[in-house]
């Protein structure tokens, strides 16, 4: 089992600039995609960016291309969600998730990541 929990969520102006994290726990390996999604009320969960844990491979959602940066830290267990140049429509709740199936794969689909986080509110004033 793995376990995630991110932390960073908050309330920013129109413009504004957040860092999420979600540190991992439990099961390791040498290898897997760590994801971020977002829902907005009243909408489907949306995929953002996610990374190869060993390589750093990312893919980005073009809604968030150029303003979102995914990043990891191996030795803590921890990837990161700088997200900057903040608009209304990047309210959601932002969720961690891990696909840990092999051969490793980025995936934009929910469906293939396995555990999740509990989520973080982002919030943007306009």
């Amino acid at each position: 089992q793995v376990q995630l929990v991110e932390s960073g969520g908050g309330l920013v102006q129109d413009g504004g600039s957040l860092r999420l994290s979600c540190a991992a726990s439990g099961r390791t390996l040498s290898n897997y995609v760590m994801g971020w999604f977002r829902q907005a009320p009243g909408k489907e969960r949306e995929f953002v960016v996610a990374i190869t844990w060993r390589g750093g491979s990312t893919l980005y959602a073009d809604s968030v291309k150029g303003r979102f940066t995914i990043s990891r830290d191996n030795s803590k267990n921890t990837v990161y969600l700088q997200l900057n140049s903040l608009k209304p429509e990047d309210t959601a709740v932002y969720y961690c998730a891990a696909d840990l199936k092999i051969p490793v794969y980025i995936s934009r689909s929910a469906r293939e990541y396995g555990y999740w986080g509990q989520g973080t509110q982002v919030t943007v004033s306009s």
